[in-house]
C-alpha cells in the first residue's frame, strides 16, 4: 500500500500521518478544505488539492489515477465549531463520506481508513476497558449528538461498501489524541475554551501553582499522536479485511500522574510548580480502551508512555516544524 490519498490532510491527524508516511516511501496526495497549504506539502514533493468534500463536483479537481488506499480524516468536529451548525455535520460527515466512498471506487482503491469518534462509546465510561466491537450509541442531549449520529451513519455506509463492493475498511475509534498543535483552544457547546492540559502546561512553564481537581486517582486513556499514526500505518500494511479498531494504550493515566508529569517536564528545574489539591472541584472523566484486538490483528505495540509523550511534545512545541502550515502559538492568542 504505497500510493495513497489523504482527505483531511491539513488537520491534526492528517498532518502527523503524512509526516510519518512520507519518510517511509509512500507516494501521497494531500486533500484539505483550506484554500492553501502555504507550500507546506510542496516542500515534501506532495501535491495538495483544496476541495469541499460535501460538494460532489469538487472531486472533479482530484486525480483519477489508481490509489492503493484512501485515508478519510475530514469532516466537521464539535471541538472546532464556533456556534452550532448541525447541518455541517450532515454535509461533511454523511454526504462527504458518501462522496469519498464513490471516489474510492472511481480510483480502484483497495481499502479505506476512517477516523471514528469515541463518542459512540461514551455510555461505557468508567474503569472497565471498552472493547473495539460494541454497539454504536450516541448522546441524545449534547452538542455531540448530531455529530455522533453522523459518524455512526458514516461507519454504516463504509460497511455497506465493504459488503457490496469489497472495499476493505479499517475504522479507528479515536479517544482524545495528544500531540502538539499551536492552537491551544477548542470549542465546548460552541464557545471557545482553552484546552485544560495546555493551560496546565502554560502554568508549569512559568513555575506557577497548578491545581489538581477532584479525585487525583481518576484515570483515563491518553494516547500520543505518533501511536495513533502507527495504527494507521499498520492498517495500510494489513492484508485483513479490517473492521473496528480501538486506538489507545490500554493503560489509563491518573490525574495525579498527568499533572506531576507536566510539572516534571515543563517547569523550570529551579522553580517547579507547586501542585495544589482541590478535592472540592469536579472529578475528571474516566475511560480506557481495550486494545487487544488492535494488537492481535495489526501487531500494534504502543511506543509512547505518558512521560515520553510529554518529552516529544515539548520538542514539537519548541521547534514548531508544522508552522508553515499551522502558524505558531502566537497566531492563536
Amino acid at each position: 500500500m504505497k500510493k495513497i490519498i489523504i482527505f483531511g490532510a491539513t488537520g491534526f491527524i492528517g498532518t502527523y500521518t503524512i509526516e510519518d508516511l512520507i519518510q517511509r516511501g509512500y507516494e501521497i496526495v494531500a486533500v484539505g478544505h483550506r484554500l492553501s497549504d502555504n507550500g507546506y506539502f510542496n516542500k515534501m514533493g506532495i501535491k495538495y488539492y483544496s476541495i469541499d468534500i460535501a460538494q460532489k463536483e469538487s472531486f472533479a479537481k482530484l486525480p483519477l489515477c489508481n490509489f492503493d488506499a484512501v485515508l478519510h480524516f475530514a469532516g466537521a468536529m464539535p471541538g472546532m465549531m464556533e456556534g452550532y451548525y448541525p447541518h455541517r455535520y450532515v454535509q461533511t460527515i454523511v454526504e462527504g463520506t458518501l462522496n469519498v466512498l464513490e471516489y474510492t471506487m472511481a480510483v480502484s482503491a483497495k481499502k479505506i481508513i476512517f477516523a471514528q469518534s469515541r463518542a459512540d462509546s461514551n455510555y461505557l465510561m468508567g474503569k472497565t476497558p471498552i472493547p473495539s466491537d460494541i454497539e454504536k450509541k450516541f448522546p441524545l442531549a449534547s452538542d455531540h449528538s448530531i455529530y455522533s449520529i453522523c459518524k455512526n451513519a458514516a461507519v454504516d455506509m463504509i460497511e455497506h461498501f465493504y459488503y457490496q463492493y469489497g472495499i476493505k475498511r479499517f475504522v479507528l475509534r479515536l479517544p482524545t489524541i495528544y500531540g502538539y498543535h499551536p492552537n491551544p483552544y477548542f470549542y465546548v457547546d460552541g464557545a471557545r475554551k482553552r484546552i485544560a492540559y495546555r493551560y496546565i502546561i502554560d502554568k508549569a512553564l512559568l513555575g506557577e501553582p497548578v491545581e489538581l481537581w477532584g479525585n487525583p486517582d481518576c484515570a483515563k486513556e491518553i494516547v500520543y499522536v505518533k501511536d495513533a499514526v502507527q495504527v494507521i500505518r499498520l492498517c495500510l500494511e494489513s492484508s485483513l479485511d479490517g473492521g473496528m479498531y480501538n486506538v489507545g494504550r490500554g493503560v489509563p493515566v491518573s490525574l495525579r500522574e498527568q499533572i506531576e508529569g507536566i510539572v516534571k517536564v515543563f517547569s523550570p528545574k529551579n522553580n517547579p510548580s507547586v501542585i495544589i489539591p482541590r478535592p472540592d472541584k469536579p472529578d475528571a472523566r474516566e475511560y480506557v480502551n481495550d486494545i487487544s484486538k488492535t494488537q492481535k490483528d495489526l501487531g500494534y505495540k504502543p511506543e509512547y508512555d505518558y512521560y515520553n509523550l510529554l518529552i516529544d511534545y515539548k520538542k514539537y512545541m519548541e521547534n514548531e516544524p508544522m508552522k508553515l502550515l499551522w502558524g505558531t502559538k502566537e497566531d492563536y492568542d
